[in-house]
């Protein structure tokens, strides 16, 4: 029975791992452009556009930068709530990610 308490209580122990999601940018849009995560996931932007990108939060928590033609960026969601993100060279050009 001790045992069993033991493991019960290492498995909640255990951290969570952290999940990647990811987004190509084709088109002049963000596919997807809605994503769901969790804080602590990653975001790999993945330009595959002839022309560079951006993905940037509005909320100033996530940038990747100027992403040319078949670059890649990775950002990390700290926040749990609602970071609407766009490009900063194509205002079009609009996503969303809710986190938990």
């Amino acid at each position: 029975m001790r045992t069993i308490i033991v493991l019960a209580l290492l498995a909640f122990a255990m951290p969570a791992f952290a999940a990647n999601h990811a987004v190509q940018i084709k088109g002049m849009k963000f596919n997807p452009a809605k994503i769901s995560a969790a804080v602590g996931d990653t975001i790999t932007f993945t330009n595959a556009d002839s022309m560079t990108h951006t993905a940037t939060a509005l909320d100033g928590s996530f940038d990747t930068g100027h992403l040319a033609a078949g670059k890649s960026a990775k950002v990390k969601v700290s926040a749990a709530g609602a970071h609407p993100f766009h490009c900063t060279i194509h205002s079009s050009m609009k996503g969303i990610v809710t986190a938990k």
